[in-house]
């Protein structure tokens, strides 16, 4: 198959220039990452719909999303090496640090373990599984096509767009995510191939799917400009409860994710905590976008819980407590669901918060007696606030929303519950929850492009390992003839087990060589000295620029763990090497 392609290839890129080799590129990257997003969706919505129709047979159904925890970890297990990179982290530490190439396994393995651990129940979505596929995709393609860094990139990006628009039938939403997520350095040029493959998704899912699995609803009430007041209060929530979502999420997937057990238990204690929050709130179960299109319509009057507990409450008190408790709880069940070895993402999770926190803060205002406002409209804009706020991608949420209602009659309130909601977000945290490590650590891009530039650089891609060596035993006599076999004015001194001891330089020795009668004499010992600083070998770049600034040397010597000596760093090929990738990124049609 890789073999016809690249025939194909070969003789259409004789054809065509090079934009329209992207363009067409980009069509494929569209069609096969929108037929895997529809796949997974279908088979979740499958599978769901056969579990959901027990329900009238008991409670055995709750089991279900433990044997989908126990099949996505032996997956894991058996046939990824006991680990699989998710998300869109692994997507954006590909492009950073890994030149966008993603290894061809990513581009069924999510399709597998995020459809078992979702179809059977898991309280997690399939959107960021999509994502990691399509960009996968997106990445092989461009692989096999030999096609360059900047342009795997953007294939990348065109792989999660197609994802992301067959999904919520929204190719304007994948457009933007792409830009606003992957793509930190975007060109106008690249809006061609993103939107050609955005719109390849849609239709493939319009055509295989149909209408009846597409996310999407219709606005019963008008913006009110009246309400204006209440979609500010509603940001400042949705900002806060972004807050709590990233933090429990985190703390709680930390905690399970680093059990030192056999894996077996972690599936079942997970399987199990997961039964129990599903018997008391039903909701939680899978991914919850009939239950947000439940609330979002306006049809959320009445729940069960199973206990009796909160059915029993006055109204609206019980409704209420039931929907805080949805909020609350469901960044915990998401956790457990990834934790415990299950596959999946934070997107749906969060369009489901978002959709429950809406309703709970329209209904609040609306058991008092002087205001009226629509439930269904803050829903939806909640929807949009808590994407923003726990996925940090605050445009992705306004033309999300405002595609799948089939209109922008919400696009004001929209704006302002996600502008609010992410400038609460960001004033505390500067990287989303998903990204927040790797940011820290230089792994991933960010939107400032000097940053960038130096996190695509590979130490090991700059390393002078030319340089030779010499003993701490040695004499000057031999570290003449060193110099005057080598071009160099640094070298490294190594001891008698072979480890780093420190360097020479040639302007410091440069009187003694005029003066034979001390080569026999003066030690090497004597001459060296410790270097202002060392690098480690898998020390990142921005680690490395902090050293040459601190100490003002133009070389500095790199080492292993084992502390032997690897060979130098130059300023010099540092700023070559940045001058490099700087001049590569070209518009396409350049």
């Amino acid at each position: 198959m890789k073999r016809v392609y690249q025939q194909f290839f070969n003789f259409i890129r004789t054809k065509l220039s090079r934009a329209q080799l992207i363009v067409l590129v980009a069509v494929f990257t569209g069609l096969v990452s929108g037929l895997l997003a529809v796949l997974m969706k279908g088979l979740v919505h499958l599978i769901l719909d056969s579990i959901l129709s027990q329900k009238q047979h008991g409670f055995y159904y709750l089991l279900f999303p433990l044997l989908g925890l126990f099949i996505s970890a032996l997956i894991i297990r058996y046939f990824l090496g006991g680990y699989i990179e998710r998300g869109i982290a692994m997507v954006l530490r590909a492009m950073a640090r890994k030149g966008s190439y993603i290894p061809l396994s990513h581009t069924w393995a999510h399709v597998l373990t995020s459809s078992v651990t979702v179809g059977l129940g898991g309280s997690a979505g399939l959107e960021a599984p999509i994502v990691a596929t399509g960009s996968a995709v997106g990445s092989n393609l461009g692989r096999i096509s030999d096609l360059t860094y900047a342009e795997r990139s953007l294939l990348i990006a065109c792989g999660a767009a197609a994802g992301i628009a067959a999904v919520f039938n929204a190719p304007v939403a994948g457009v933007i995510f792409a830009v606003e997520i992957l793509l930190t350095e975007m060109m106008v040029s690249y809006f061609i191939p993103l939107i050609i493959s955005a719109v390849t998704g849609v239709l493939c899912a319009r055509v295989v799917l149909g209408e009846e699995l597409l996310f999407n609803f219709r606005l019963k009430q008008a913006f009110d400009y009246h309400n204006v007041p209440f979609y500010l209060l509603l940001g400042v929530l949705a900002g806060f409860v972004s807050l709590y979502y990233a933090r429990v999420y985190k703390k709680t997937e930390h905690r399970i994710s680093g059990w030192k057990s056999w894996f077996g238990w972690k599936v079942l204690t997970g399987g199990s905590i997961l039964a129990c929050l599903y018997f008391i709130l039903p909701p939680l179960f899978g991914e919850g976008y009939e239950r947000i299109t439940l609330v979002a319509n306006g049809l959320f009057t009445n729940f069960t819980d199973n206990t009796s507990l909160l059915s029993g409450l006055r109204e609206p008190w019980g409704l209420l407590i039931f929907a805080g408790l949805i909020i609350l709880l469901k960044p915990v069940a998401a956790a457990i669901t990834i934790g415990s070895g299950g596959n999946g993402g934070n997107f749906a999770p969060s369009l489901f918060t978002g959709a429950y926190l809406g309703f709970f803060f329209a209904r609040l205002v609306n058991s008092t007696p002087w205001f009226k406002i629509p439930e269904g409209n803050f829903s939806l804009v909640g929807m949009a606030g808590l994407l923003s706020g726990v996925m940090y991608c605050p445009l992705t949420g306004i033309f999300l929303i405002a595609e799948v209602t089939n209109g922008y009659e919400l696009f004001i309130p929209l704006m302002i519950v996600s502008a609010v909601s992410f400038f609460i977000v960001k004033s505390y945290e500067p990287y989303s929850m998903d990204i927040k490590k790797l940011a820290e650590e230089g792994q991933v891009f960010t939107h400032q492009k000097e940053k960038n530039i130096l996190t695509s650089i590979q130490l090991s891609d700059i390393l002078h390992d030319t340089f030779e060596t010499i003993s701490i035993d040695k004499k000057l006599r031999d570290l003449v003839e060193v110099i005057r076999r080598s071009e160099k004015n640094i070298y490294a001194v190594v001891d008698q087990k072979g480890k780093f001891a420190g360097i020479i330089e040639l302007n410091d020795v440069k009187q003694r060589l005029f003066d034979s009668r001390q080569f026999d004499i003066v030690p090497v010992r004597s001459l060296m000295k410790k270097p202002p600083a060392v690098l480690d070998e898998e020390e990142d770049m921005h680690s490395v620029m902090e050293k040459f600034d601190l100490t003002r040397s133009w070389f500095l010597p790199v080492l292993d763990k084992q502390k032997n000596f690897k060979g130098f760093i130059s300023k010099t090929k540092i700023f070559y090497k940045y001058r490099e990738i700087l001049s590569a990124s070209n518009d396409i049609y350049q």
